[in-house]
């Protein structure tokens, strides 16, 4: 467990306390792949690997790992040049939006861990990323742009619109060339707050349905507050699911996500086949769920109150 809580006051300049990286890579089938993309941060002294999680359908994998900064961006920057390496969007396909081989990269601070300690290292990896041909683009606290805060808008399109989107001026990196890299795309990194990242998989195959639920839920469709929303397909399992980022857990908890899914889903006929709740959570953020999701977790990923000032 990791301690969270509030990040040190805004503006101090301390290097110590903990940071945690949730980045996430468009690689989710390849078992020999995965496990170099994942060796290249355990390797890296000082860096603590709390949870990996990847699903073939999104064709994509989530880690979160944490450690001092320094140690954080040095595993985040092997992590990135492997992936640069070895993974080609030309040849991708995933039902999760992706613009980048190394697609968005997070950097949360914790408890003792300054917001502009955060965003220095941040700023540090998008800047090593950029010299490497790969262009970066910084979204939420450290935007360079109210309209690029949001990573959905960052990400709108896709890789197979990049291209024609970053021939618009408005949409010029922050770093790097002004033209996506070949086979790697682009990189979106950012400094936020914990979120939770939770998904309800249906009992059936059909995605509008999935389609339907996530748009009445979400925010941006006057659902609930701080909730993101997809429905995909999960063809593998001929499934389908809700894919969900509560950005703000304190306002819509993950019990109020899954029970107004389950209310959408059982108004439509259709049966939950299953939850996950992907990489770390805050603690506070699991009251109210019921044994069954509670006992997917692994002791890793929770996120303890309080910690090291």
């Amino acid at each position: 467990m990791i301690a969270s809580g509030a990040p040190a006051e805004r503006g101090a300049s301390s290097v110590g306390g903990t940071l945690l990286c949730e980045p996430n890579v468009s690689e989710g089938r390849d078992p020999e792949r995965m496990e170099r993309l994942v060796a290249s941060v355990t390797s890296t002294e000082g860096v603590r690997l709390l949870h990996r999680s990847a699903d073939p359908d999104h064709h994509r994998m989530v880690l979160a790992y944490a450690g001092a900064p320094a140690a954080v961006v040095e595993a985040t920057r092997r992590l990135a040049a492997r992936a640069f390496e070895e993974i080609d969007l030309r040849a991708h396909r995933g039902v999760h939006p992706r613009i980048g081989a190394l697609d968005v990269v997070p950097f949360v601070p914790l408890a003792g861990l300054s917001r502009d300690a955060a965003l220095t290292a941040c700023r540090s990896f998008g800047a090593w990323a950029g010299d490497r041909g790969v262009p970066v683009y910084y979204y939420e606290d450290a935007a360079t742009r109210p309209e690029r805060q949001a990573l959905p808008r960052v990400r709108a399109g896709g890789f197979e619109t990049l291209a024609a989107r970053m021939a618009d001026p408005a949409w010029a990196p922050d770093e790097g060339p002004p033209r996506p890299h070949p086979s790697a795309g682009a990189l979106i990194t950012g400094v936020r707050a914990p979120l939770v990242r939770f998904n309800v998989n249906l009992a059936t195959d059909e995605p509008v349905h999935a389609r339907a639920i996530a748009s009445r839920i979400r925010e941006a469709s006057g659902g609930l507050w701080g909730v993101r929303a997809l429905g995909l397909a999960l063809e593998a399992r001929g499934l389908t699911q809700v894919s969900m980022n509560l950005t703000d857990h304190r306002a819509t908890s993950i019990a109020a996500a899954y029970a107004r899914v389950l209310e959408e889903a059982s108004a439509r006929g259709i049966a939950v086949a299953g939850t996950e709740i992907i990489g770390p959570v805050p603690r506070e953020a699991l009251a109210g769920l019921d044994a069954g999701i509670l006992a997917q977790l692994d002791e890793r990923q929770i996120l303890e109150p309080g910690g090291p000032a």
